[in-house]
């Protein structure tokens, strides 16, 4: 059952091929010759010319899109692999091991303390934004390599600005086979995944396909290892489709699709408060609520690189949809309300970027971008009626339909120039205009800039400025009617519902890149941020999809020192970042919160909820060749001081984020060895250990700005995995 799928998926694959060779035969090595008999066919392209060009037209896809002076830490292929549970790790813990990234709940990762702010690129393109909630989209297994981005962006970055996650996609241009895998373990977990990659002549392929269950499917709201209502089941497809059309153009196609259903976790022991039907009285520990989340996503690229000129243009779609669904009877009586909300976002759009050596000196960059989104916020409820005391007057529920529908569009063009004076020295000058329309018009023309200098021997110094512009998440925000819940349980204390605006910031950034070793590097990063209008998002409610707010004016500051050293079969990493956001006078969506919090926050600048004074990484892998082939040992560790939550009840001042949760260490340990010689050659087998020494951490208490419930970090669980190449 297992092999079947891989030789489907060639043979489709080399359909594909067919098709299209019947139709452009000049350009396939096993094309039918559609010629006159006496026309001589030309020869077909070497295998080797056709690897040559594309790597060359790799390097100019890379070119269109470098990020000069701004910071960029890559993990390839080689590294993703030997990390702890290797391809079978989330794409947030990859992220941990990159300097200045601190973990949270629901599978999220904060990049220099920013909430959100992260832009995924496929191979250059902007993959948007799906409708949050815990499940990741993408699978590691179908990265080639990935970088993150962060500092002083160049004018071809816009929207999410924190950091830029570029990940470029696994081909299948120097392989043809594939593989299968099984691994599982702790928590009931079981994943089986297939990968398949294609070749000929200049077409080429790669799939992936991953199913996971699990009973951690969300963090776990208590610190024991039972857990309850918390299973989950994903499916994950990808696929990569490339052609050669000639030495100068490429064209070539990436889709996935996503597909997770999750038990939202209970809390035992907890007292009803209130009664439905007749009914007080409810274990807490069996209430039935899920949360469903697909997605779909896919775009076609044209490439064209000829001398000096590199183009891409690059159509996208993507289709996102989240159900909640209660339990009725049991969210009434804890809480007095029961929701049912049905989110979707549908965005097209295009995206295009070129390049033009303008001489030994000077290289201009040029691109546009346009997406157009239409979203739904589907809610019915059913909520218990209260008087002005807030006492419950009556066990029937009152049926409230919200429904909502926006479209908007964002437009972003940029135009910037790579001038390199001298040998050492490099500047780059960008101005990007972008315009979003949704829940209102805005604009802004952002200035970039940015001076790196070669310093010799691999040293470098750079400095930086930039403008940045950050429309709001339109599929995050729902605009509910305040009105249509009076006289209920869910009626705000506040009832001022001010326009979401767009995020607006000034970045200052310096470092230096060092290598005092041949196989030894370091980098050292500091950063300044002033904002306006910051966007932040947080857990309104019981379904898990983020609502977003802003702040007034804030700052963000920050040092980030890194290290590296790669030789042989040794690598070894550490990171370390101190940094802290601080914001003052929320000013938009306000009926989120109390008067008390809007009171304090209005007068006063507090720690955002997500900000982390101290986050660090660090790793090491060694592998030696034992007599069945390459033996692989790892290991990596993740720290962090702390997420921000409220003061113990009574404190005085009362101060929201006033506080934070302790500070943990967690460490984990992977083994792999994979099979060269014998009847088990091909197999490779690992062990994982995640949270070595058990700690039962909390990531969040379930206090703060935004914050509704607990989450503990997972304890300790081991995993077995077993792969063949086939």
């Amino acid at each position: 059952m297992i092999v079947r799928p891989s030789r489907l998926t060639k043979l489709c694959i080399a359909s594909v091929v067919g098709a299209f060779c019947l139709s452009a035969p000049v350009f396939c090595q096993n094309g039918p010759a559609q010629q006159p008999a006496n026309a001589k066919a030309p020869p077909p392209p070497a295998s080797q010319d056709i690897i040559v060009t594309a790597r060359r037209l790799d390097q100019a896809r890379d070119q269109l899109l470098p990020s000069l002076g701004a910071n960029k830490y890559a993990i390839d292929r080689v590294t993703l692999a030997t990390l702890p549970q290797g391809d079978d790790s989330s794409f947030q813990k990859v992220l941990l091991q990159t300097p200045g990234v601190s973990q949270d709940n629901f599978g999220q990762v904060h990049v220099r303390n920013e909430h959100g702010n992260l832009q995924y690129r496929l191979n250059g393109i902007i993959l948007p934004e799906p409708i949050s909630g815990f499940g990741q989209v993408l699978d590691t297994r179908v990265a080639d390599s990935v970088a993150l981005i962060t500092g002083s962006l160049p004018a071809q970055y816009g929207y999410r600005t924190a950091g830029v996650v570029d990940i470029k996609t696994r081909s299948g241009r120097t392989e043809d086979d594939g593989s299968l895998s099984l691994y599982g373990g702790s928590y009931d977990t079981l994943r089986a995944s297939a990968t398949a990659q294609y070749g000929t002549g200049g077409f080429n392929g790669f799939g992936a396909f991953t199913y996971g269950h699990t009973g951690l499917g969300i963090d776990n709201p208590i610190p024991q290892r039972a857990t309850y209502n918390n299973n989950s089941d994903t499916y994950r497809g990808f696929g990569y489709l490339s052609q050669i059309l000639s030495q100068t153009t490429r064209i070539s196609a990436i889709f996935g699709l996503y597909d997770g259903s999750f038990g939202i976790p209970d809390v035992p022991g907890q007292p009803p408060q209130y009664t439905y039907n007749g009914i007080s009285t409810f274990d807490s520990s069996k209430l039935n609520e899920q949360q469903r989340e697909r997605d779909y996503y896919g775009t076609i690229a044209l490439q064209y690189s000829n001398g000096p000129l590199n183009l891409q243009f690059a159509p996208f779609a993507r289709f996102s949809r989240t159900l909640f669904t209660p339990d009725i009877t049991g969210d009434l009586i804890f809480n007095g309300y029961a929701d049912k909300p049905y989110l979707s976002s549908d965005v097209a759009g295009v995206q295009t970027d070129g390049s033009y050596e303008l001489g030994l000196t000077h290289t201009l960059r040029y691109g546009l971008y346009y997406s157009v989104e239409t979203t739904h916020a589907d809610v019915s409820s059913l909520a218990l009626p209260v008087n002005a005391a807030g006492v419950q007057t009556s066990d029937q529920p009152l049926s409230i339909i919200d429904n909502n529908r926006r479209r908007g569009t964002l437009f972003g063009a940029y135009v910037q120039d790579e001038w390199k004076p001298t040998d050492p020295l490099t500047l780059n000058f960008g101005l990007r205009y972008d315009r979003s329309t949704a829940f209102s018009s805005e604009a802004q023309l952002s200035p970039r800039a940015n001076l790196v200098y070669k310093l010799g021997r691999g040293n470098s110094f750079h400095i930086g400025y930039a403008r940045y512009f950050t429309p709001a998440p339109q599929e995050l925000i729902s605009s509910s009617t305040l009105a249509l819940y009076a006289g209920t349980v869910k009626a705000s204390q506040i009832s001022t519902d001010d326009t979401i605006r767009a995020e607006r910031e000034h970045l200052f950034d310096t470092g230096f890149n060092l290598k005092p070793m041949k196989y030894f590097t370091v980098s050292i990063d500091g950063y300044y941020k002033i904002k306006q209008n910051l966007i932040d998002e947080g857990q309104f409610g019981e379904a898990l999809v983020l609502g977003v707010f802003n702040y007034a004016k804030g700052y963000n500051y920050g040092v980030e020192l890194g290290g590296n050293y790669r030789r042989g079969p040794i690598n070894l990493y550490a990171n370390i970042a101190a940094g802290e956001q601080r914001a003052t006078d929320i000013n938009s969506s306000q009926f989120f919160f109390t008067p008390q919090e809007l009171s304090y926050i209005a007068t006063h600048y507090i720690y955002t909820d997500h900000s982390q004074k101290l986050t660090g990484s660090a790793g090491a892998s060694y592998t030696y060749t034992d007599p069945f082939g390459p033996l692989t040992l790892s290991s990596d560790v993740i720290y962090g001081s702390g997420l921000r939550k409220n003061p113990d009840s009574g404190t005085v001042p009362f101060i929201p984020n006033g506080a934070k949760v302790p500070a943990y260490a967690q460490v984990n340990l992977g083994m792999s060895q994979q099979i060269k010689t014998g009847l088990l050659k091909g197999i490779e087998l690992r062990v994982d250990v995640v949270n070595l020494f058990d700690s039962a951490y909390e990531l969040r208490d379930g206090t703060g700005v935004g914050i509704s419930a607990p989450q503990f970090a997972q304890r300790r669980s081991i995993y077995f995995g077993i792969a063949k190449r086939i």
